[in-house]
């Protein structure tokens, strides 16, 4: 179903999600390299001897060398604005899945380096309710420089851990002078099931474009792409019906990882 102008590459996956096994793509001087967290299976979760070595078989195709960033983890779990500025949730970073040996500081620090960046936003999220110990990516993204889209729960549920940790990162990120946005969750969806990922968050961006979630609630689908295109004027918004990933865990954020231009 894809046009001609894609290129299919066959390399060997456990599963879909280019975002967390995927490599990270950075600049360094005028050349693009990997800027490497090593992905262990969402802390030795799920079976990952393919996915392990997803980033490093592409770093190959691509001829891009390879730089460590010392930690384990996934893209998934931390939004950078493109400013300077990471935002992520500890119970995806510092957790002994993960990082066992390195404290917040030392994380952090190896973090900025990676990504570039200047400055982080911790908040502590929710360990060992979910596969990822609750990526950033499924409540809150960076739109700009300062600038975020997050969605929340109209009526939470204070019984419902991630609706807490959800209330509890829109407080700090708050308190950080960040501008955010507040869009609703959807009310109504196609999927009932509890492990089902309702997220406008998890969209992608793309060149000239942001491919985003519907869920079958017209009013919450509505608000989301309007918010969308305020978010990202001049660019063309496309919902789409993606609930065979929300079934699985993610969203389109989490299926795919961009190649910055050279």
């Amino acid at each position: 179903m894809l046009s001609g102008s894609v290129d299919l590459w066959d390399i060997p996956t456990e599963d879909l999600w280019a975002r967390d096994a995927g490599p990270l793509i950075a600049h360094k001087g005028r050349d693009r390299v990997v800027s490497h967290l090593q992905f262990n299976g969402w802390g030795e979760k799920q079976v990952h001897m393919r996915d392990s070595k997803v980033a490093a078989s592409i770093a190959n195709r691509l001829g891009f060398d390879m730089v460590s960033s010392g930690i384990s983890g996934e893209a998934g779990g931390v939004e950078h604005d493109g400013h300077g500025l990471l935002m992520a949730h500890e119970s995806s970073w510092v957790n002994k899945n993960r990082n066992p040996n390195l404290d917040r500081p030392e994380i952090e620090r190896r973090l900025l380096k990676a990504y570039g960046a200047e400055r982080m936003i911790w908040a502590d999220g929710v360990r060992n309710e979910d596969i990822t110990d609750y990526h950033i990516d499924s409540l809150a993204r960076f739109t700009g420089p300062g600038r975020v889209l997050t969605n929340l729960p109209d009526t939470p549920d204070w019984e419902d851990p991630f609706h807490v940790a959800a209330y509890e990162t829109y407080d700090v990120l708050k308190g950080a002078g960040l501008d955010i946005d507040v869009i609703p969750e959807p009310n109504y969806r196609r999927v009932k099931g509890v492990e089902f990922v309702a997220s406008y968050a998890n969209f992608y961006a793309c060149n000239g474009g942001v491919i985003a979630a519907e869920f079958g609630d017209r009013e919450t689908d509505k608000i989301a792409r309007e918010a969308l295109a305020r978010h990202y004027p001049g660019r063309e918004v496309v919902t789409l019906n993606v609930d065979a990933l929300g079934e699985v865990g993610g969203g389109i954020h989490c299926a795919t990882q961009q190649l910055p231009s050279a």
